[in-house]
């Protein structure tokens, strides 16, 4: 009897001491309590997971604020282009062209979603070397919700993907502005499907990559170490540069300097302005890759100078002119935006007051002496604008980018060039991918012109108008 208790007592004890060694193996394989409130702070402050993003980890996946104000910010960027530039661009164009327009930037929107999808996220963002990614994530391979922790610990790879690619569609739908009215919409094409990979994929991935050689705020082995917040480099010079150079080939159109040529509604030309510069809240305060301090910096000098801009541009036409006009208003804003671009994160308010000073005179002489001294038809004023507030803006960024408003500028490798040097960094760069941006576009418009014989529109469609001649349809019916 004595022997059958003890072998019941030994029974029931045995479930229950694995039942004990189950759960302490469980409390074992649990965060602290110190690692999940400092996985809070991590995500509060926007920095590295103390479980560094493991399954141990209470805070799975995206943070759902940074995660949030991403996909907002996205959709913001794709408003810039879909309509903000389509209307600024179609209501800067002779009624005749201004569905062509349009349809440039609804076809770039197309295949470039195409090419990022299958390679050019990959080239861009990769890891395979420093001037081009590889293609280790071609067609979205490994890109999904968790985050890619190069380049932000709570926003999911795949609205990284989606927020990248906004920029890559509208950087050469930019270009349409310089060679409006007389370029074939099928070359158009065809020159920026090449123009993104000698050009965009590899700017991107070298100014922007986490392994780029041009990336001087992660990468420790960057031959240059530039900064570029949010695309003065990347997107407002590749463009720009290009954009002159390929309507300089192409040629003027016709009757330039002959006949005016007027914008037909300057009504859809300032409605685009209002929606690029909601737009570019986006593109700059969602630079920072999070709901931040540092986006919160971005939004404020976005909106300074901008503002300030779009008051200089016209007062200067006042002084000279004696009229201040709705485009001038309108040139001012989006000459603003472009030149506070690369410097968004990184200047204090103050900043961006003298920045938009500078974007409301510097651009409006070359969009207005200068294109008249060198006798180049830059339709739109792409080059006078994103060109050359792009490259003002880099190099302004360089002069007074502080730490005390991006700590991350106070990293050990790039904290010694902060208030020094830097600015130098910053002519290399934009030196570099000037002469890159300009040899490209040569190489292209050769290759183009001698496979399709010309890029350009023909007389006739030159006359009758871009939207009937291409596209069999009319903008207006009388």
């Amino acid at each position: 009897m004595k022997a059958l208790l003890l072998a019941l007592l030994f029974i029931c004890a045995l479930p229950h001491s694995r039942l004990e060694a189950a759960e302490a193996a469980t409390k074992a394989a649990e965060p602290s309590v110190e690692q999940r409130l400092a996985d809070i702070e991590a995500y509060i402050n926007n920095s590295a997971r103390v479980t560094d993003g493991k399954a141990a980890s209470k805070i799975s996946g995206p943070g759902p604020a940074h995660n949030g104000w991403m996909m907002v910010s996205s959709a913001l960027v794709l408003f810039m282009t879909l309509p903000g530039l389509a209307l600024f661009y179609g209501g800067l164009v002779r009624s005749k062209n201004v569905l062509s327009v349009i349809a440039q930037c609804f076809g770039l929107a197309g295949m470039v979603s195409i090419l990022w999808w299958a390679v050019g996220y990959s080239l861009s963002f990769g890891k395979a070397g420093s001037v081009c990614g590889g293609l280790a994530h071609a067609f979205m391979q490994g890109v999904d919700v968790a985050p890619n922790t190069d380049y932000s610990h709570w926003v999911s790879h795949n609205i990284y993907f989606i927020y990248q690619l906004m920029f890559a569609i509208i950087t050469p739908a930019l270009i349409v502005g310089a060679i409006a009215e007389r370029m074939k919409f099928s070359a158009i094409m065809l020159f920026c499907l090449l123009w993104m990979f000698l050009v965009y994929f590899p700017v991107a991935h070298m100014m922007w990559g986490a392994n780029g050689m041009m990336n001087g705020l992660a990468n420790d082995d960057a031959k240059i170490k530039a900064i570029d917040f949010a695309g003065g480099i990347v997107v407002h010079m590749t463009s720009g540069w290009s954009a002159l150079v390929l309507c300089v080939m192409l040629g003027k159109r016709r009757g330039h300097g002959r006949e005016p040529m007027p914008p037909h509604s300057m009504v859809l030309c300032a409605i685009g302005t209002g929606m690029l510069w909601v737009g570019w809240y986006g593109f700059n305060a969602g630079s920072a890759l999070a709901a931040d301090g540092i986006a919160a910096n971005a939004f404020v000098t976005t909106t300074l100078s901008a503002a300030v801009g779009c008051f200089v541009w016209p007062l200067v036409e006042y002084i000279t002119r004696g009229k201040p006009s709705m485009l001038g208003f309108c040139s001012g804003a989006i000459a603003g935006l472009a030149t506070i671009t690369p410097a968004a994160g990184f200047v204090t308010p103050g900043t961006a007051i003298f920045i938009g000073i500078l974007a409301g005179i510097i651009p409006y002489i070359a969009c207005t002496k200068l294109k008249s001294w060198l006798g180049y038809d830059d339709a739109l004023d792409t080059f006078g604008v994103h060109a050359v507030g792009g490259t003002l803006g880099t190099i302004l960024a360089g002069i007074f980018a502080t730490a005390a408003v991006n700590p991350n500028l106070g990293a050990d490798r790039i904290k010694a060039l902060v208030g020094k040097t830097l600015w130098l960094e910053q002519l290399k760069a934009g030196g570099l991918i000037l002469v890159w941006s300009v040899a490209a576009t040569i190489l292209i418009v050769y290759i183009l012109n001698a496979a399709l014989g010309s890029m350009r529109a023909t007389i006739e469609t030159e006359t009758i108008g871009l939207d009937l001649a291409e596209h069999g349809e009319e903008g207006y019916h009388n």
